[in-house]
């Protein structure tokens, strides 16, 4: 429940205007990259671009077009999971479409939990800035300061945590896989024992850099691993507890958590068509639990809750939001990585927010700062089906109702 690493990878402003196949693949990697490398037939089931481009609309109107949008895709079976949009933020627009388990016959609701993927990001780089505001580290301390028993020396006395916040540190990646078989051999040997963030350290810290940090950006959910676990030795607590404490509390997440598969209340099944044939669960590809790195669940409501405390600076202070969602280094397609925030222009308007993809899970946040609203969605069906609803309705939003 991770994005797996790719080498391009960001913006949304150009979409429109290309070819369905070349679409099609920077629509997806949007969020940096798929979780996976989605075979030819799974990415076909995901909806041409054909959607006339508002230049003008009331929320009324908004309303009324994503409805027809999600009830048209719904019937298609292209499209199960939720939906909302806000405004100064309360909702205008909320809804649940399509089954959480097809088996059962149970529909998605408003409480239905989804996984997330790497959207657990934003939440650790929050409290990775806590930390930081609480002068308990500093965003320069190199890995091996904090982690003094890190298995290989050149990364321990190297890679800085702001190097690890902006994917610039050259770590690598936990899947380590190839175009076609995304999931290398290690992973899946191993997915179901990793149940700790030190049992990650433990089966990939030996490895060396993969270049010089600081010189250039490769997304990294090991990186994100790795600031789980300098939060833990940071604050003398479990990663889950931190952010169960810091972050969902203070921010009214009371449905958000990465607690292990079996034990999720309310939660949905992931459906995807990875591996070919029609769509199955996504079970045999899950880890044992969610990380620092991503693989939570989430509900639309906690994540406009989460997305309300980050405007208002209720997590962090105005200095440190600020230095949170500031664009660090710039990525292909339009957009900046912050930290745990990915920045990009949408029609001249500042957007912020991540995705999450992997198997069966899809997931889009935004916070469009030009503007008062804020959008999520939420599915458990392949990518790129959450991110491609989030552009229309970002679109719509940017060309639409500029701030007053």
């Amino acid at each position: 429940m991770f994005t797996l690493p790719q080498k391009t990878g960001s913006g949304r402003r150009r979409y429109y205007s290309r070819g369905q196949k070349s679409w099609r693949i920077a629509r997806v990697i949007r969020s940096i990259g798929l979780a996976f490398l989605v075979s030819a037939s799974s990415v076909a089931q995901a909806p041409p671009p054909s959607d006339a481009t508002p230049t003008h609309g009331t929320d009324d109107e908004l309303v009324a077009a994503v409805r027809k949008r999600l009830n048209d895709f719904t019937d298609a079976q292209k499209f199960s999971g939720d939906v909302l949009i806000a405004k100064d933020g309360k909702p205008i627009f909320e809804q649940a479409y399509g089954l959480a388990d097809r088996e059962g016959h149970i529909s998605n609701t408003l409480g239905t939990r989804f996984r997330i993927g790497s959207m657990n990001k934003m939440f650790t780089a929050v409290a990775v800035l806590q930390l930081a505001q609480a002068d308990k580290l500093s965003l320069d301390d190199p890995v091996g300061k904090v982690l003094n028993d890190y298995p290989n020396r050149e990364v321990a006395e190297k890679v800085t945590i702001r190097e690890l916040l902006s994917h610039t540190g050259g770590t690598g990646d936990i899947f380590d896989g190839t175009p076609g078989h995304p999931f290398g051999p290690l992973f899946m040997t191993h997915r179901l024992e990793l149940r700790s963030l030190q049992d990650y350290i433990n089966l990939y810290g030996i490895r060396g850099l993969r270049f010089e940090p600081g010189s250039r950006f490769e997304y990294s959910n090991y990186g994100y691993i790795l600031l789980g676990r300098i939060i833990e030795k940071v604050s003398g607590e479990n990663y889950y507890d931190y952010v169960q404490k810091h972050v969902y509390e203070p921010a009214g997440m009371a449905s958000t958590g990465s607690d292990p598969e079996g034990k999720i209340a309310d939660l949905s099944v992931g459906y995807t068509r990875f591996g070919g044939g029609d769509l199955h669960p996504d079970t045999d590809l899950l880890p044992y639990r969610g990380a620092s790195a991503g693989g939570g669940y989430s509900t639309v409501r906690d994540l406009l809750a989460f997305a309300t405390a980050i405007r208002d600076n209720r997590l962090l202070d105005a200095h440190y939001t600020e230095l949170l969602t500031t664009g660090k280094v710039d990525m292909p397609h339009d957009g900046q990585y912050a930290y745990g925030f990915i920045v990009h222009p949408l029609n001249g308007s500042r957007c912020m927010g991540h995705a999450g993809d992997f198997p069966g899970v899809n997931g889009d946040l935004e916070l469009c700062l030009d503007s008062r609203y804020i959008f999520v969605v939420l599915s458990n069906m392949d990518p790129p089906v959450a991110q491609q609803t989030g552009f229309f309705i970002g679109n719509w939003l940017t060309m639409s109702h500029q701030a007053p």
